[in-house]
């Protein structure tokens, strides 16, 4: 991996791909843009909920934000998982070969924040190699407990947004991830498997607050139940006062 040109951090406002950010700063890399994907209801390669809060995240960041919406790839098709996932991938490739060409070839890699899916690394890593380019991925194949506590040493702040698992009730919407939740995650992991990242899609979250970012992001929020899942509506975000 060369720190030489200029890096694309791929970016949903999430934990994981914020901590991706967030040490690729650390490591010195030139991270001149930040890249969201918009997928529709459902998808096997992003992060869903809540993406428009990227561009608040970035605005607190103070990296330039690309936003990318794939339009209709149609329903996640579970009969064709490999099929819809490089489908999905295109819309994000087309932009990160458009931004390659602006940069005069100066692109040099992107960040992911894929901690154990083999199916999105594989897809994002086969991307890189066609574009000839790097992929930073920092989470990948850590011990995710060691990374949630990390997350939380270095002041992240992280809310749950979303949650689909047994153990997992509408009292998990918009909750802190602190100590007190990993240690219970921790729990529900041994009794119904609930990985304590989220990495199977039992929940999905939101950074309101972190070292990289000059100013929190605050939320008005509803919570929606469908009997064994749910996630937060946002109805007003804002960035508030320096912290």
């Amino acid at each position: 991996m060369t720190d030489a040109g200029r890096w694309v951090a791929l970016f949903s406002g999430g934990k994981d791909s914020s901590w991706a950010l967030y040490r690729a700063l650390e490591e010195g890399l030139d991270v001149s843009h930040l890249l969201t994907v918009h997928p529709g209801d459902d998808s096997y390669m992003y992060h869903v909920p809540e993406t428009r809060l990227a561009a608040l995240a970035a605005e607190s960041i103070g990296i330039d934000l690309i936003e990318v919406d794939p339009g209709d790839l149609g329903a996640a098709d579970a009969d064709d998982a490999g099929a819809q996932g490089d489908r999905e991938l295109e819309p994000l490739e087309a932009a990160l070969t458009d931004l390659h060409s602006e940069m005069d070839g100066d692109l040099a890699g992107v960040t992911a924040g894929a901690v154990e899916s083999e199916y999105q690394t594989s897809r994002i890593k086969g991307m890189c190699d066609r574009l000839g380019i790097d992929l930073f991925a920092p989470l990948w194949q850590r011990d995710p407990r060691e990374l949630a506590e990390a997350m939380l040493d270095a002041g992240f702040e992280i809310r749950i947004i979303q949650v689909a698992a047994a153990g997992l009730d509408e009292s998990w919407l918009g909750r802190r991830l602190d100590a007190d939740a990993l240690a219970e995650l921790s729990e529900l992991d041994e009794a119904y498997g609930v990985h304590v990242l989220g990495e199977g899609g039992e929940f999905e979250t939101l950074v309101t607050d972190g070292p990289h970012m000059d100013r929190p992001i605050e939320l008005e929020y509803e919570t929606v139940w469908e009997r064994t899942r749910g996630h937060i509506r946002v109805t007003d975000a804002r960035l508030g006062e320096p912290t």
